[in-house]
């Protein structure tokens, strides 16, 4: 038992021990020598176990660790207190402890679950445990007295329980499992919690899940990791497990957090986190901080760190968790001189004895010196010295600590923002007149700069608004002065700004995007140069943020691809979905993501200028194809993992066709085209699949379409891949999704009106087998060059296209014009194209060898059908208004008059006058239908 001196002198320093002793007044023992007797650091855990060994009730437990907790802890403390306690020894303890109750939980907690769930199995039956990552000081092995302590839970391989009725999910069975070991340790209950348990240095942090597979740690980590967490990550352990599990978590960690190469970018990495802590800590009115505080004990373990992350992937003995052997490698290692290590060692040693007393008076966790004569008093006769020598004594060692921070990682203080008097105008308190002064100062106009002024405000007055946190604030800080100090200099700066603006309100709470930005130059200048150029381009990287990696570097950005790359380009991004992590949302996510990013990388070419208008097309068919490609694969395995597959197919010879029409049939696809599709089959109805769920073979073929489609339609959280017009297909809505070929021939031949024939002449295969490709080829020119009558065709033509006109011409002004439905207009040349074709290749079978409209053009021209001067004419129309409705896709521009097309349109219509015979102004609305 304590003699009268100590129990006075305890109580009196902590009412915490005070508490603990009136409720178990045998928590603290002592030897014959006043000495207070611990459980040694190696026994923690048998105790434990042996106080919970009859316990069943979860109320139970929870009691009998917060009393073993407090009883250990306020025994402690009185070592401490009465410095019988070294504080490695006491550092040792606390971790032990901690270990012991985290594993001693699990312990009791798991064989409970297993008899209400079964047992966590992996695909080989092996069985799963949970595997807990102590991180922060207790992975160090350096928990202080009143800590909260950090954790990650994961488990080793994906799979399911062995219950007989009700299997779960192992990821399923450990997140319960992890959320009853934070209810049984952090619980707030009388007798208090056994610790605050903080889960937020998991992947995603509170967004992501409680629990993860090793192998999605893995990709976390090696795909999405940022530099604070591989400031985290050194000190990782696995708590309790088997020497195997904790090599497993530092081969997994290893090349994250050590990179092979000396890493001196960790060194800009800590000082941003040193002023972010500096900055929170300042806004929320801290003083007196002997952890946060400058000169704390958070600057002398991000000393340590900056040297195990720039140098630890070379040094091996830097890959430790303990702060001790960290400064003994950089000791060896000479990265220090033996003095100031000593000297930073014996400061830490001389804080951490502080924070101790600080917490053990009450057993709160704190690092602030008190302000209350009653507590200063307390932590004098805990030193037996005066209160302003403790403060002056701390002083000294913090000032000592600091200076060597600022030698190792720099003066957190200096201002590292870019420097500029645009940086005035994201200060909190600047004046309206201030910021017009210094707009103005730069050589922008008094109304421009209004406008810039009240843009950037409004933004400012929102990011405060959209809590993306001191980083992202600060990111944004540093990344609108860089970007306005550019934008400035473009005569149209208020445009620009509007569009870029509107970017950086869909990125500013997406910290790596802004952070992208700041440290780039090239990616800001690309984002500058794309949005100028295009609002199209501005709204896809404000929707598609992912889209900003691909600015990172503008010689890959403007290097496109050949056309027989894009099905291999889309394998890759499929590629790079984990193995675990396969699922049709992730692999149509892919899908769209590769398509934004390729289609990115065309419309860059294309505004550069690098790239002619027919080839854009080019490219963007080429890709839909390759799409298309991977779509039906993509359904073809879902659908046959299911249901098997018709006798005799395989993926690579499915039976399945898909026709083209429209602009992808005729190569002339735009950015935001629809695809119009129609699906064939040459595989007979008759039977079943041959899986162990077979359906009929036609019942196969509508579930594939209906796949194909959804995988296409669907829009998830990365838009739709694209929209699908399936209207010209047999019979239209009413029709069926996939047609057999000959019932497909049959049609054409007895049932397809001439608007279906016009709309043949734009179509191809564009997926299918060789053979299958090729008949449904031949098909089509063989029905296309049967003979018609000339006076009949051209009646229904024209009226076709009356009624065109009359349905879908936008109703616009006195002098614009619409450039698709307008009279002459691209809808006129491509009726026009049709009827020549229908009209003519019985005689010219040439005609129905392209189905892009100026090579057919051209094949016209080159029969006599004709003139020269008409051909020329009517491609560069086409052309001309081709590029016209491009720019207006890619950049919303104004209206186009009827004076800016009037060339083209006087050769549109003098080519209908000579085909059909006809004033094309004759217009059904009495109009000239402009």
């Amino acid at each position: 038992m304590l003699n009268d001196q100590q129990r006075i002198f305890l109580t009196e320093v902590s009412p915490f021990i005070g508490r603990v002793l009136e409720q178990q007044p045998e928590a603290i023992q002592t030897a014959d020598d006043g000495m207070i007797q611990l459980c040694a650091p190696q026994n923690y855990r048998q105790r434990i176990d042996e106080r919970l060994a009859s316990v069943d009730d979860e109320n139970r437990a929870q009691q009998e660790l917060r009393l073993q907790r407090n009883a250990w802890f306020a025994a402690l403390a009185a070592a401490d207190l009465l410095g019988q306690l070294t504080l490695q020894q006491m550092l040792a303890h606390l971790t032990a402890a901690a270990d012991a109750f985290i594993s001693a939980s699990l312990a009791w907690l798991y064989p409970r679950f297993t008899s209400r769930h079964g047992t966590p199995l992996n695909a080989d039956g092996q069985e799963q445990q949970l595997l807990v990552i102590g991180m922060g000081k207790l992975g160090g092995g350096e928990l202080n007295f009143s800590s909260d302590i950090d954790l990650i839970f994961c488990y080793p391989e994906q799979g399911e329980t062995d219950h007989s009725r009700k299997p779960i999910e192992n990821g399923v069975f450990f997140t319960r499992l992890g959320q009853a070991l934070v209810g049984l340790l952090d619980a707030p209950t009388g007798d208090g919690r056994v610790f605050r348990v903080d889960l937020r240095l998991r992947p995603f942090g509170q967004s992501g899940p409680l629990v993860a597979s090793m192998s999605a740690l893995e990709y976390y980590y090696q795909e999405q990791g940022r530099d604070w967490e591989r400031y985290a990550m050194v000190k990782a352990r696995m708590i309790g497990a088997e020497a195997a599990w904790q090599e497993e978590l530092r081969s997994l960690l290893r090349p994250f957090v050590y990179r092979r190469y000396i890493d001196f970018s960790a060194i800009d990495a800590l000082r941003k986190m040193k002023s972010l802590i500096t900055q929170e800590t300042r806004r929320q009115g801290v003083r007196n901080n002997i952890k946060l505080g400058p000169g704390g004990i958070r600057e002398i373990e991000f000393i340590a760190q900056a040297f195990q992350l720039i140098r630890g992937g070379q040094e091996r003995q830097l890959q430790t968790q303990s702060l001790y052997l960290a400064y003994a490698a950089i000791r060896d290692l000479n990265l220090l001189a033996p003095a100031a290590v000593t000297e930073l060692l014996s400061c830490y040693e001389h804080l951490r004895k502080v924070e101790h007393v600080l917490q053990q008076i009450n057993d709160e966790q704190t690092q602030t010196l008190p302000d209350d004569k009653e507590t200063q008093q307390r932590i004098s006769r805990v030193f037996d010295q005066p209160w302003e020598q403790i403060t002056a004594d701390i002083a000294t060692s913090m000032n000592k600590v600091h200076g060597h921070f600022k030698m190792v990682i720099g003066d957190p203080e200096q201002d590292d923002e870019e420097a500029g008097p645009l940086q005035l105008l994201w200060q909190d308190m600047v004046e309206d007149e201030t910021a017009l002064s210094v707009l103005q100062d730069t050589g922008v106009g008094k109304n421009t700069a209004n406008m810039i002024w009240q843009q950037v405000n409004q933004l400012r007055q929102e990011v405060r608004k959209r809590g993306s946190g001191p980083r992202g604030r600060k990111a944004m800080a540093r990344l609108v002065p860089l970007l306005l100090g550019r934008i400035i200099q473009f005569e149209d700066a208020e445009f620009v700004l509007e569009r870029v603006l509107n970017v950086l309100r869909k990125i500013m709470s997406r910290t790596a995007y802004v952070e992208l930005l700041v440290e780039n130059q090239g990616a800001r200048e690309q984002l500058l140069k794309l949005c100028r150029a295009s609002s199209w381009l501005t709204d896809q990287l404000a929707n598609y943020p992912l889209l900003l990696d691909e600015l990172i570097d503008p010689a890959h950005l403007y290097q496109l691809p050949e056309f027989a790359e894009y099905p291999r380009l889309l394998e890759e991004y499929l590629l790079r979905i984990p193995e675990q992590e396969v699922d049709l949302e992730a692999q149509m996510n892919a899908l769209r993501q590769a398509r934004q990013a390729l289609q990115l990388k065309v419309a860059a070419a294309d505004i550069s200028g690098a790239l002619p208008l027919m080839k854009v097309s080019d490219h963007l068919s080429y890709l839909a194809e390759a799409m298309i490609g991977h779509v039906v694969r993509l359904a073809w395995f879902q659908l046959a993992e299911k249901h098997g597959v018709p006798p005799g197919c395989s993926v690579d010879d499915n039976g399945l066709a898909v026709m083209a029409y429209g602009k992808l049939g005729g190569l002339e696809l735009g950015y935001g085209s629809d695809l119009d599709l129609v699906f064939l089959t040459n595989t007979p109805y008759e039977g079943e699949t041959d899986g162990q769920k077979p359906i009929e073979i036609q019942q196969f073929y509508l579930r594939l379409a209906q796949r194909i489609l959804h995988i296409f339609t669907t829009r998830t959280m990365i838009g739709v891949l694209y929209e699908v017009d399936m209207r010209l297909r047999p019979s239209g809505k009413s029709g069926l999704l996939v047609t057999q070929v000959d019932t497909f021939e049959q049609y054409l031949k007895e049932d397809a009106w001439t608007w279906e024939l016009q709309a043949l002449v734009r179509a191809r295969p564009v997926y299918g087998n060789k053979e299958l490709q090729q008949q449904l080829t031949t098909m089509r020119q063989q029905h296309l060059q049967r003979h018609r009558d000339q006076r009949e065709l051209q009646e229904q033509v024209v009226s076709m296209r009356a009624k065109m006109r009359e349905h879908l011409h936008n109703a616009v002004r006195e002098q614009e014009f619409d450039t698709k439905q307008g009279v002459g207009g691209i809808t006129d040349i491509e009726f026009l194209v049709q009827y020549l074709v229908l009209a003519y290749s019985s005689e010219y079978p040439e005609l129905t060898r392209y189905t892009d409209n100026i090579r057919i053009l051209e094949t016209a021209g080159s029969h006599g059908l004709l003139s020269d001067e008409q051909v020329s004419g009517l491609i560069s129309a086409y052309i001309e208004q081709r590029g016209v409705l491009h720019q207006l896709a890619l950049d919303k521009k104004g209206p186009v008059t009827r004076q800016d097309l009037s060339q083209a349109r006087t050769a549109v219509i003098s080519a209908w006058k000579h085909c059909f015979n006809l004033d094309i102004n004759q217009d059904p609305r009495g109009s000239d239908g402009s």
